[in-house]
């Protein structure tokens, strides 16, 4: 479709930090669909820290960054990111490349269960409950009117902390 109309359509990517224990969401960025996960994280970490405290990040393949585990190695936070098939146990970070290493030597479903990255979901349910209910279309057509408009929502709905 974006090249019949020489348009490529835009989308909003809304990222959430949910607190896996009480599934209560404690911050969230918007950005555009061309801004990488990576850079979302500091705010996110950021906005989190002001709302509880932050003892580890579970995270999806996109998260699979040495600056992930540089962040939050240097504030005290636990990393619990899926590694991406294609890592090698002989690069990047000291921490990436130990858990590419019980990855292979356990194997994905028992590294699942040993460090409890199945409360990731908390994530992925919250997620897909905001744009459920509150912003799964918008008729705003500039991305300060659309964030602007996430953002009031998750700032006023009950349980939501922003």
């Amino acid at each position: 479709m974006g090249r019949k109309h020489g348009k490529k359509r835009r989308y909003v990517k809304l990222h959430f930090a949910v607190n896996t224990e009480t599934h209560e969401v404690v911050a969230m960025e918007v950005s555009t669909d061309d801004m990488h996960d990576v850079r979302a994280l500091p705010g996110l970490v950021e906005g989190s820290g002001r709302n509880v405290q932050v003892s580890r990040l579970l995270g999806d393949g996109a998260y699979d960054s040495s600056r992930v585990y540089d962040l939050l190695e240097g504030l005290g936070i636990g990393v619990v990111v899926k590694p991406k098939r294609s890592r090698r146990p002989d690069r990047g970070h000291p921490g990436r490349r130990r858990v590419v290493e019980l990855v292979r030597s356990m194997g994905y479903e028992g590294w699942v269960k040993l460090m409890g990255y199945g409360g990731r979901w908390a994530v992925e349910t919250a997620c897909s409950t905001f744009k459920r209910l509150f912003v799964e279309h918008s008729l705003a057509r500039s991305f300060e009117c659309i964030a602007r408009r996430a953002q009031y929502v998750g700032e006023h709905v009950s349980g939501w902390a922003t």
